[in-house]
């Protein structure tokens, strides 16, 4: 199957993450595109698609391809992005601290819990982020050790999919994702600035690599007040 249009989209997607086309600016057209990347206009068309059903791009019958406002949208339903590359996004400034790093076995009720296969090594880790001062989210992440060796602390404090994409040499793939809320557990009130609140908004992650290898299991714990989820929707 010819995926090349997976990586275009991701070459644009970062182009604009990264502000190289600004919010109201319009695309190179696809006769532009296909000459600057070499392929064809229907890989364009799908790479452009994508981009749109994310809420990133629009088109104008007649006018082009342009780029959205893009830099509220902290978390989107259509992407997979890392907490940092979501920050950045949205121009807020959080500071992350791992509060637990080990490894831990998967039984049979941790993979019924993950989705990660019984028997083998998993990284866990508790991260806290912090805004204005205040501990608002709490991740809990599992990675696979086979696919995420080397990880350590350090690395966790920063970017772990700017080190599997970057000095592993992995490319994340795709991930199913379940929000609801829950009553806040022992673990939130011990990490979390909860101000009260007894519920969390909960992100659960479930992660593959672009082989279809799940790799990463995460829990991403919101205080409420701090959360927003948001989607771009197209009718089709």
């Amino acid at each position: 199957m010819n995926r090349r249009y997976l990586d275009l989209y991701e070459d644009i997607k970062n182009s604009i993450v990264e502000g190289n086309y600004r919010p109201g600016e319009k695309l190179p057209s696809e006769n532009e595109f296909c000459r600057m990347y070499g392929t064809s206009r229907g890989t364009v068309r799908k790479a452009l698609d994508l981009l749109a059903e994310e809420g990133l791009i629009h088109s104008l019958h007649g006018k082009g391809v342009f780029v959205l406002e893009h830099n509220l949208i902290t978390f989107s339903f259509g992407g997979i992005v890392s907490f940092k590359e979501a920050a950045e996004t949205s121009g807020l400034k959080f500071t992350t601290s791992v509060s637990k790093f080990e490894e831990v076995m998967i039984d049979e009720a941790l993979s019924a819990r993950t989705n990660l296969p019984p028997g083998k090594a998993a990284y866990k880790i508790f991260r806290v982020r912090k805004l204005d001062g205040e501990r608002v989210i709490l991740d809990i992440n599992f990675f696979l050790k086979d696919v995420a060796a080397g990880l350590s602390k350090e690395i966790a404090e920063q970017s772990i999919y700017e080190y599997i994409e970057g000095e592993l040499q992995l490319k994340i793939g795709f991930a199913k994702r379940i929000i609801h809320v829950e009553p806040a557990t022992s673990a939130d009130k011990a990490h979390l600035d909860l101000k009260g609140y007894n519920l969390v908004a909960v992100v659960k992650n479930f992660v593959h690599l672009h082989d279809g290898t799940p790799f990463e299991y995460t829990e991403s714990r919101h205080r409420p007040d701090r959360f927003e989820f948001t989607n771009f929707a197209r009718r089709r």
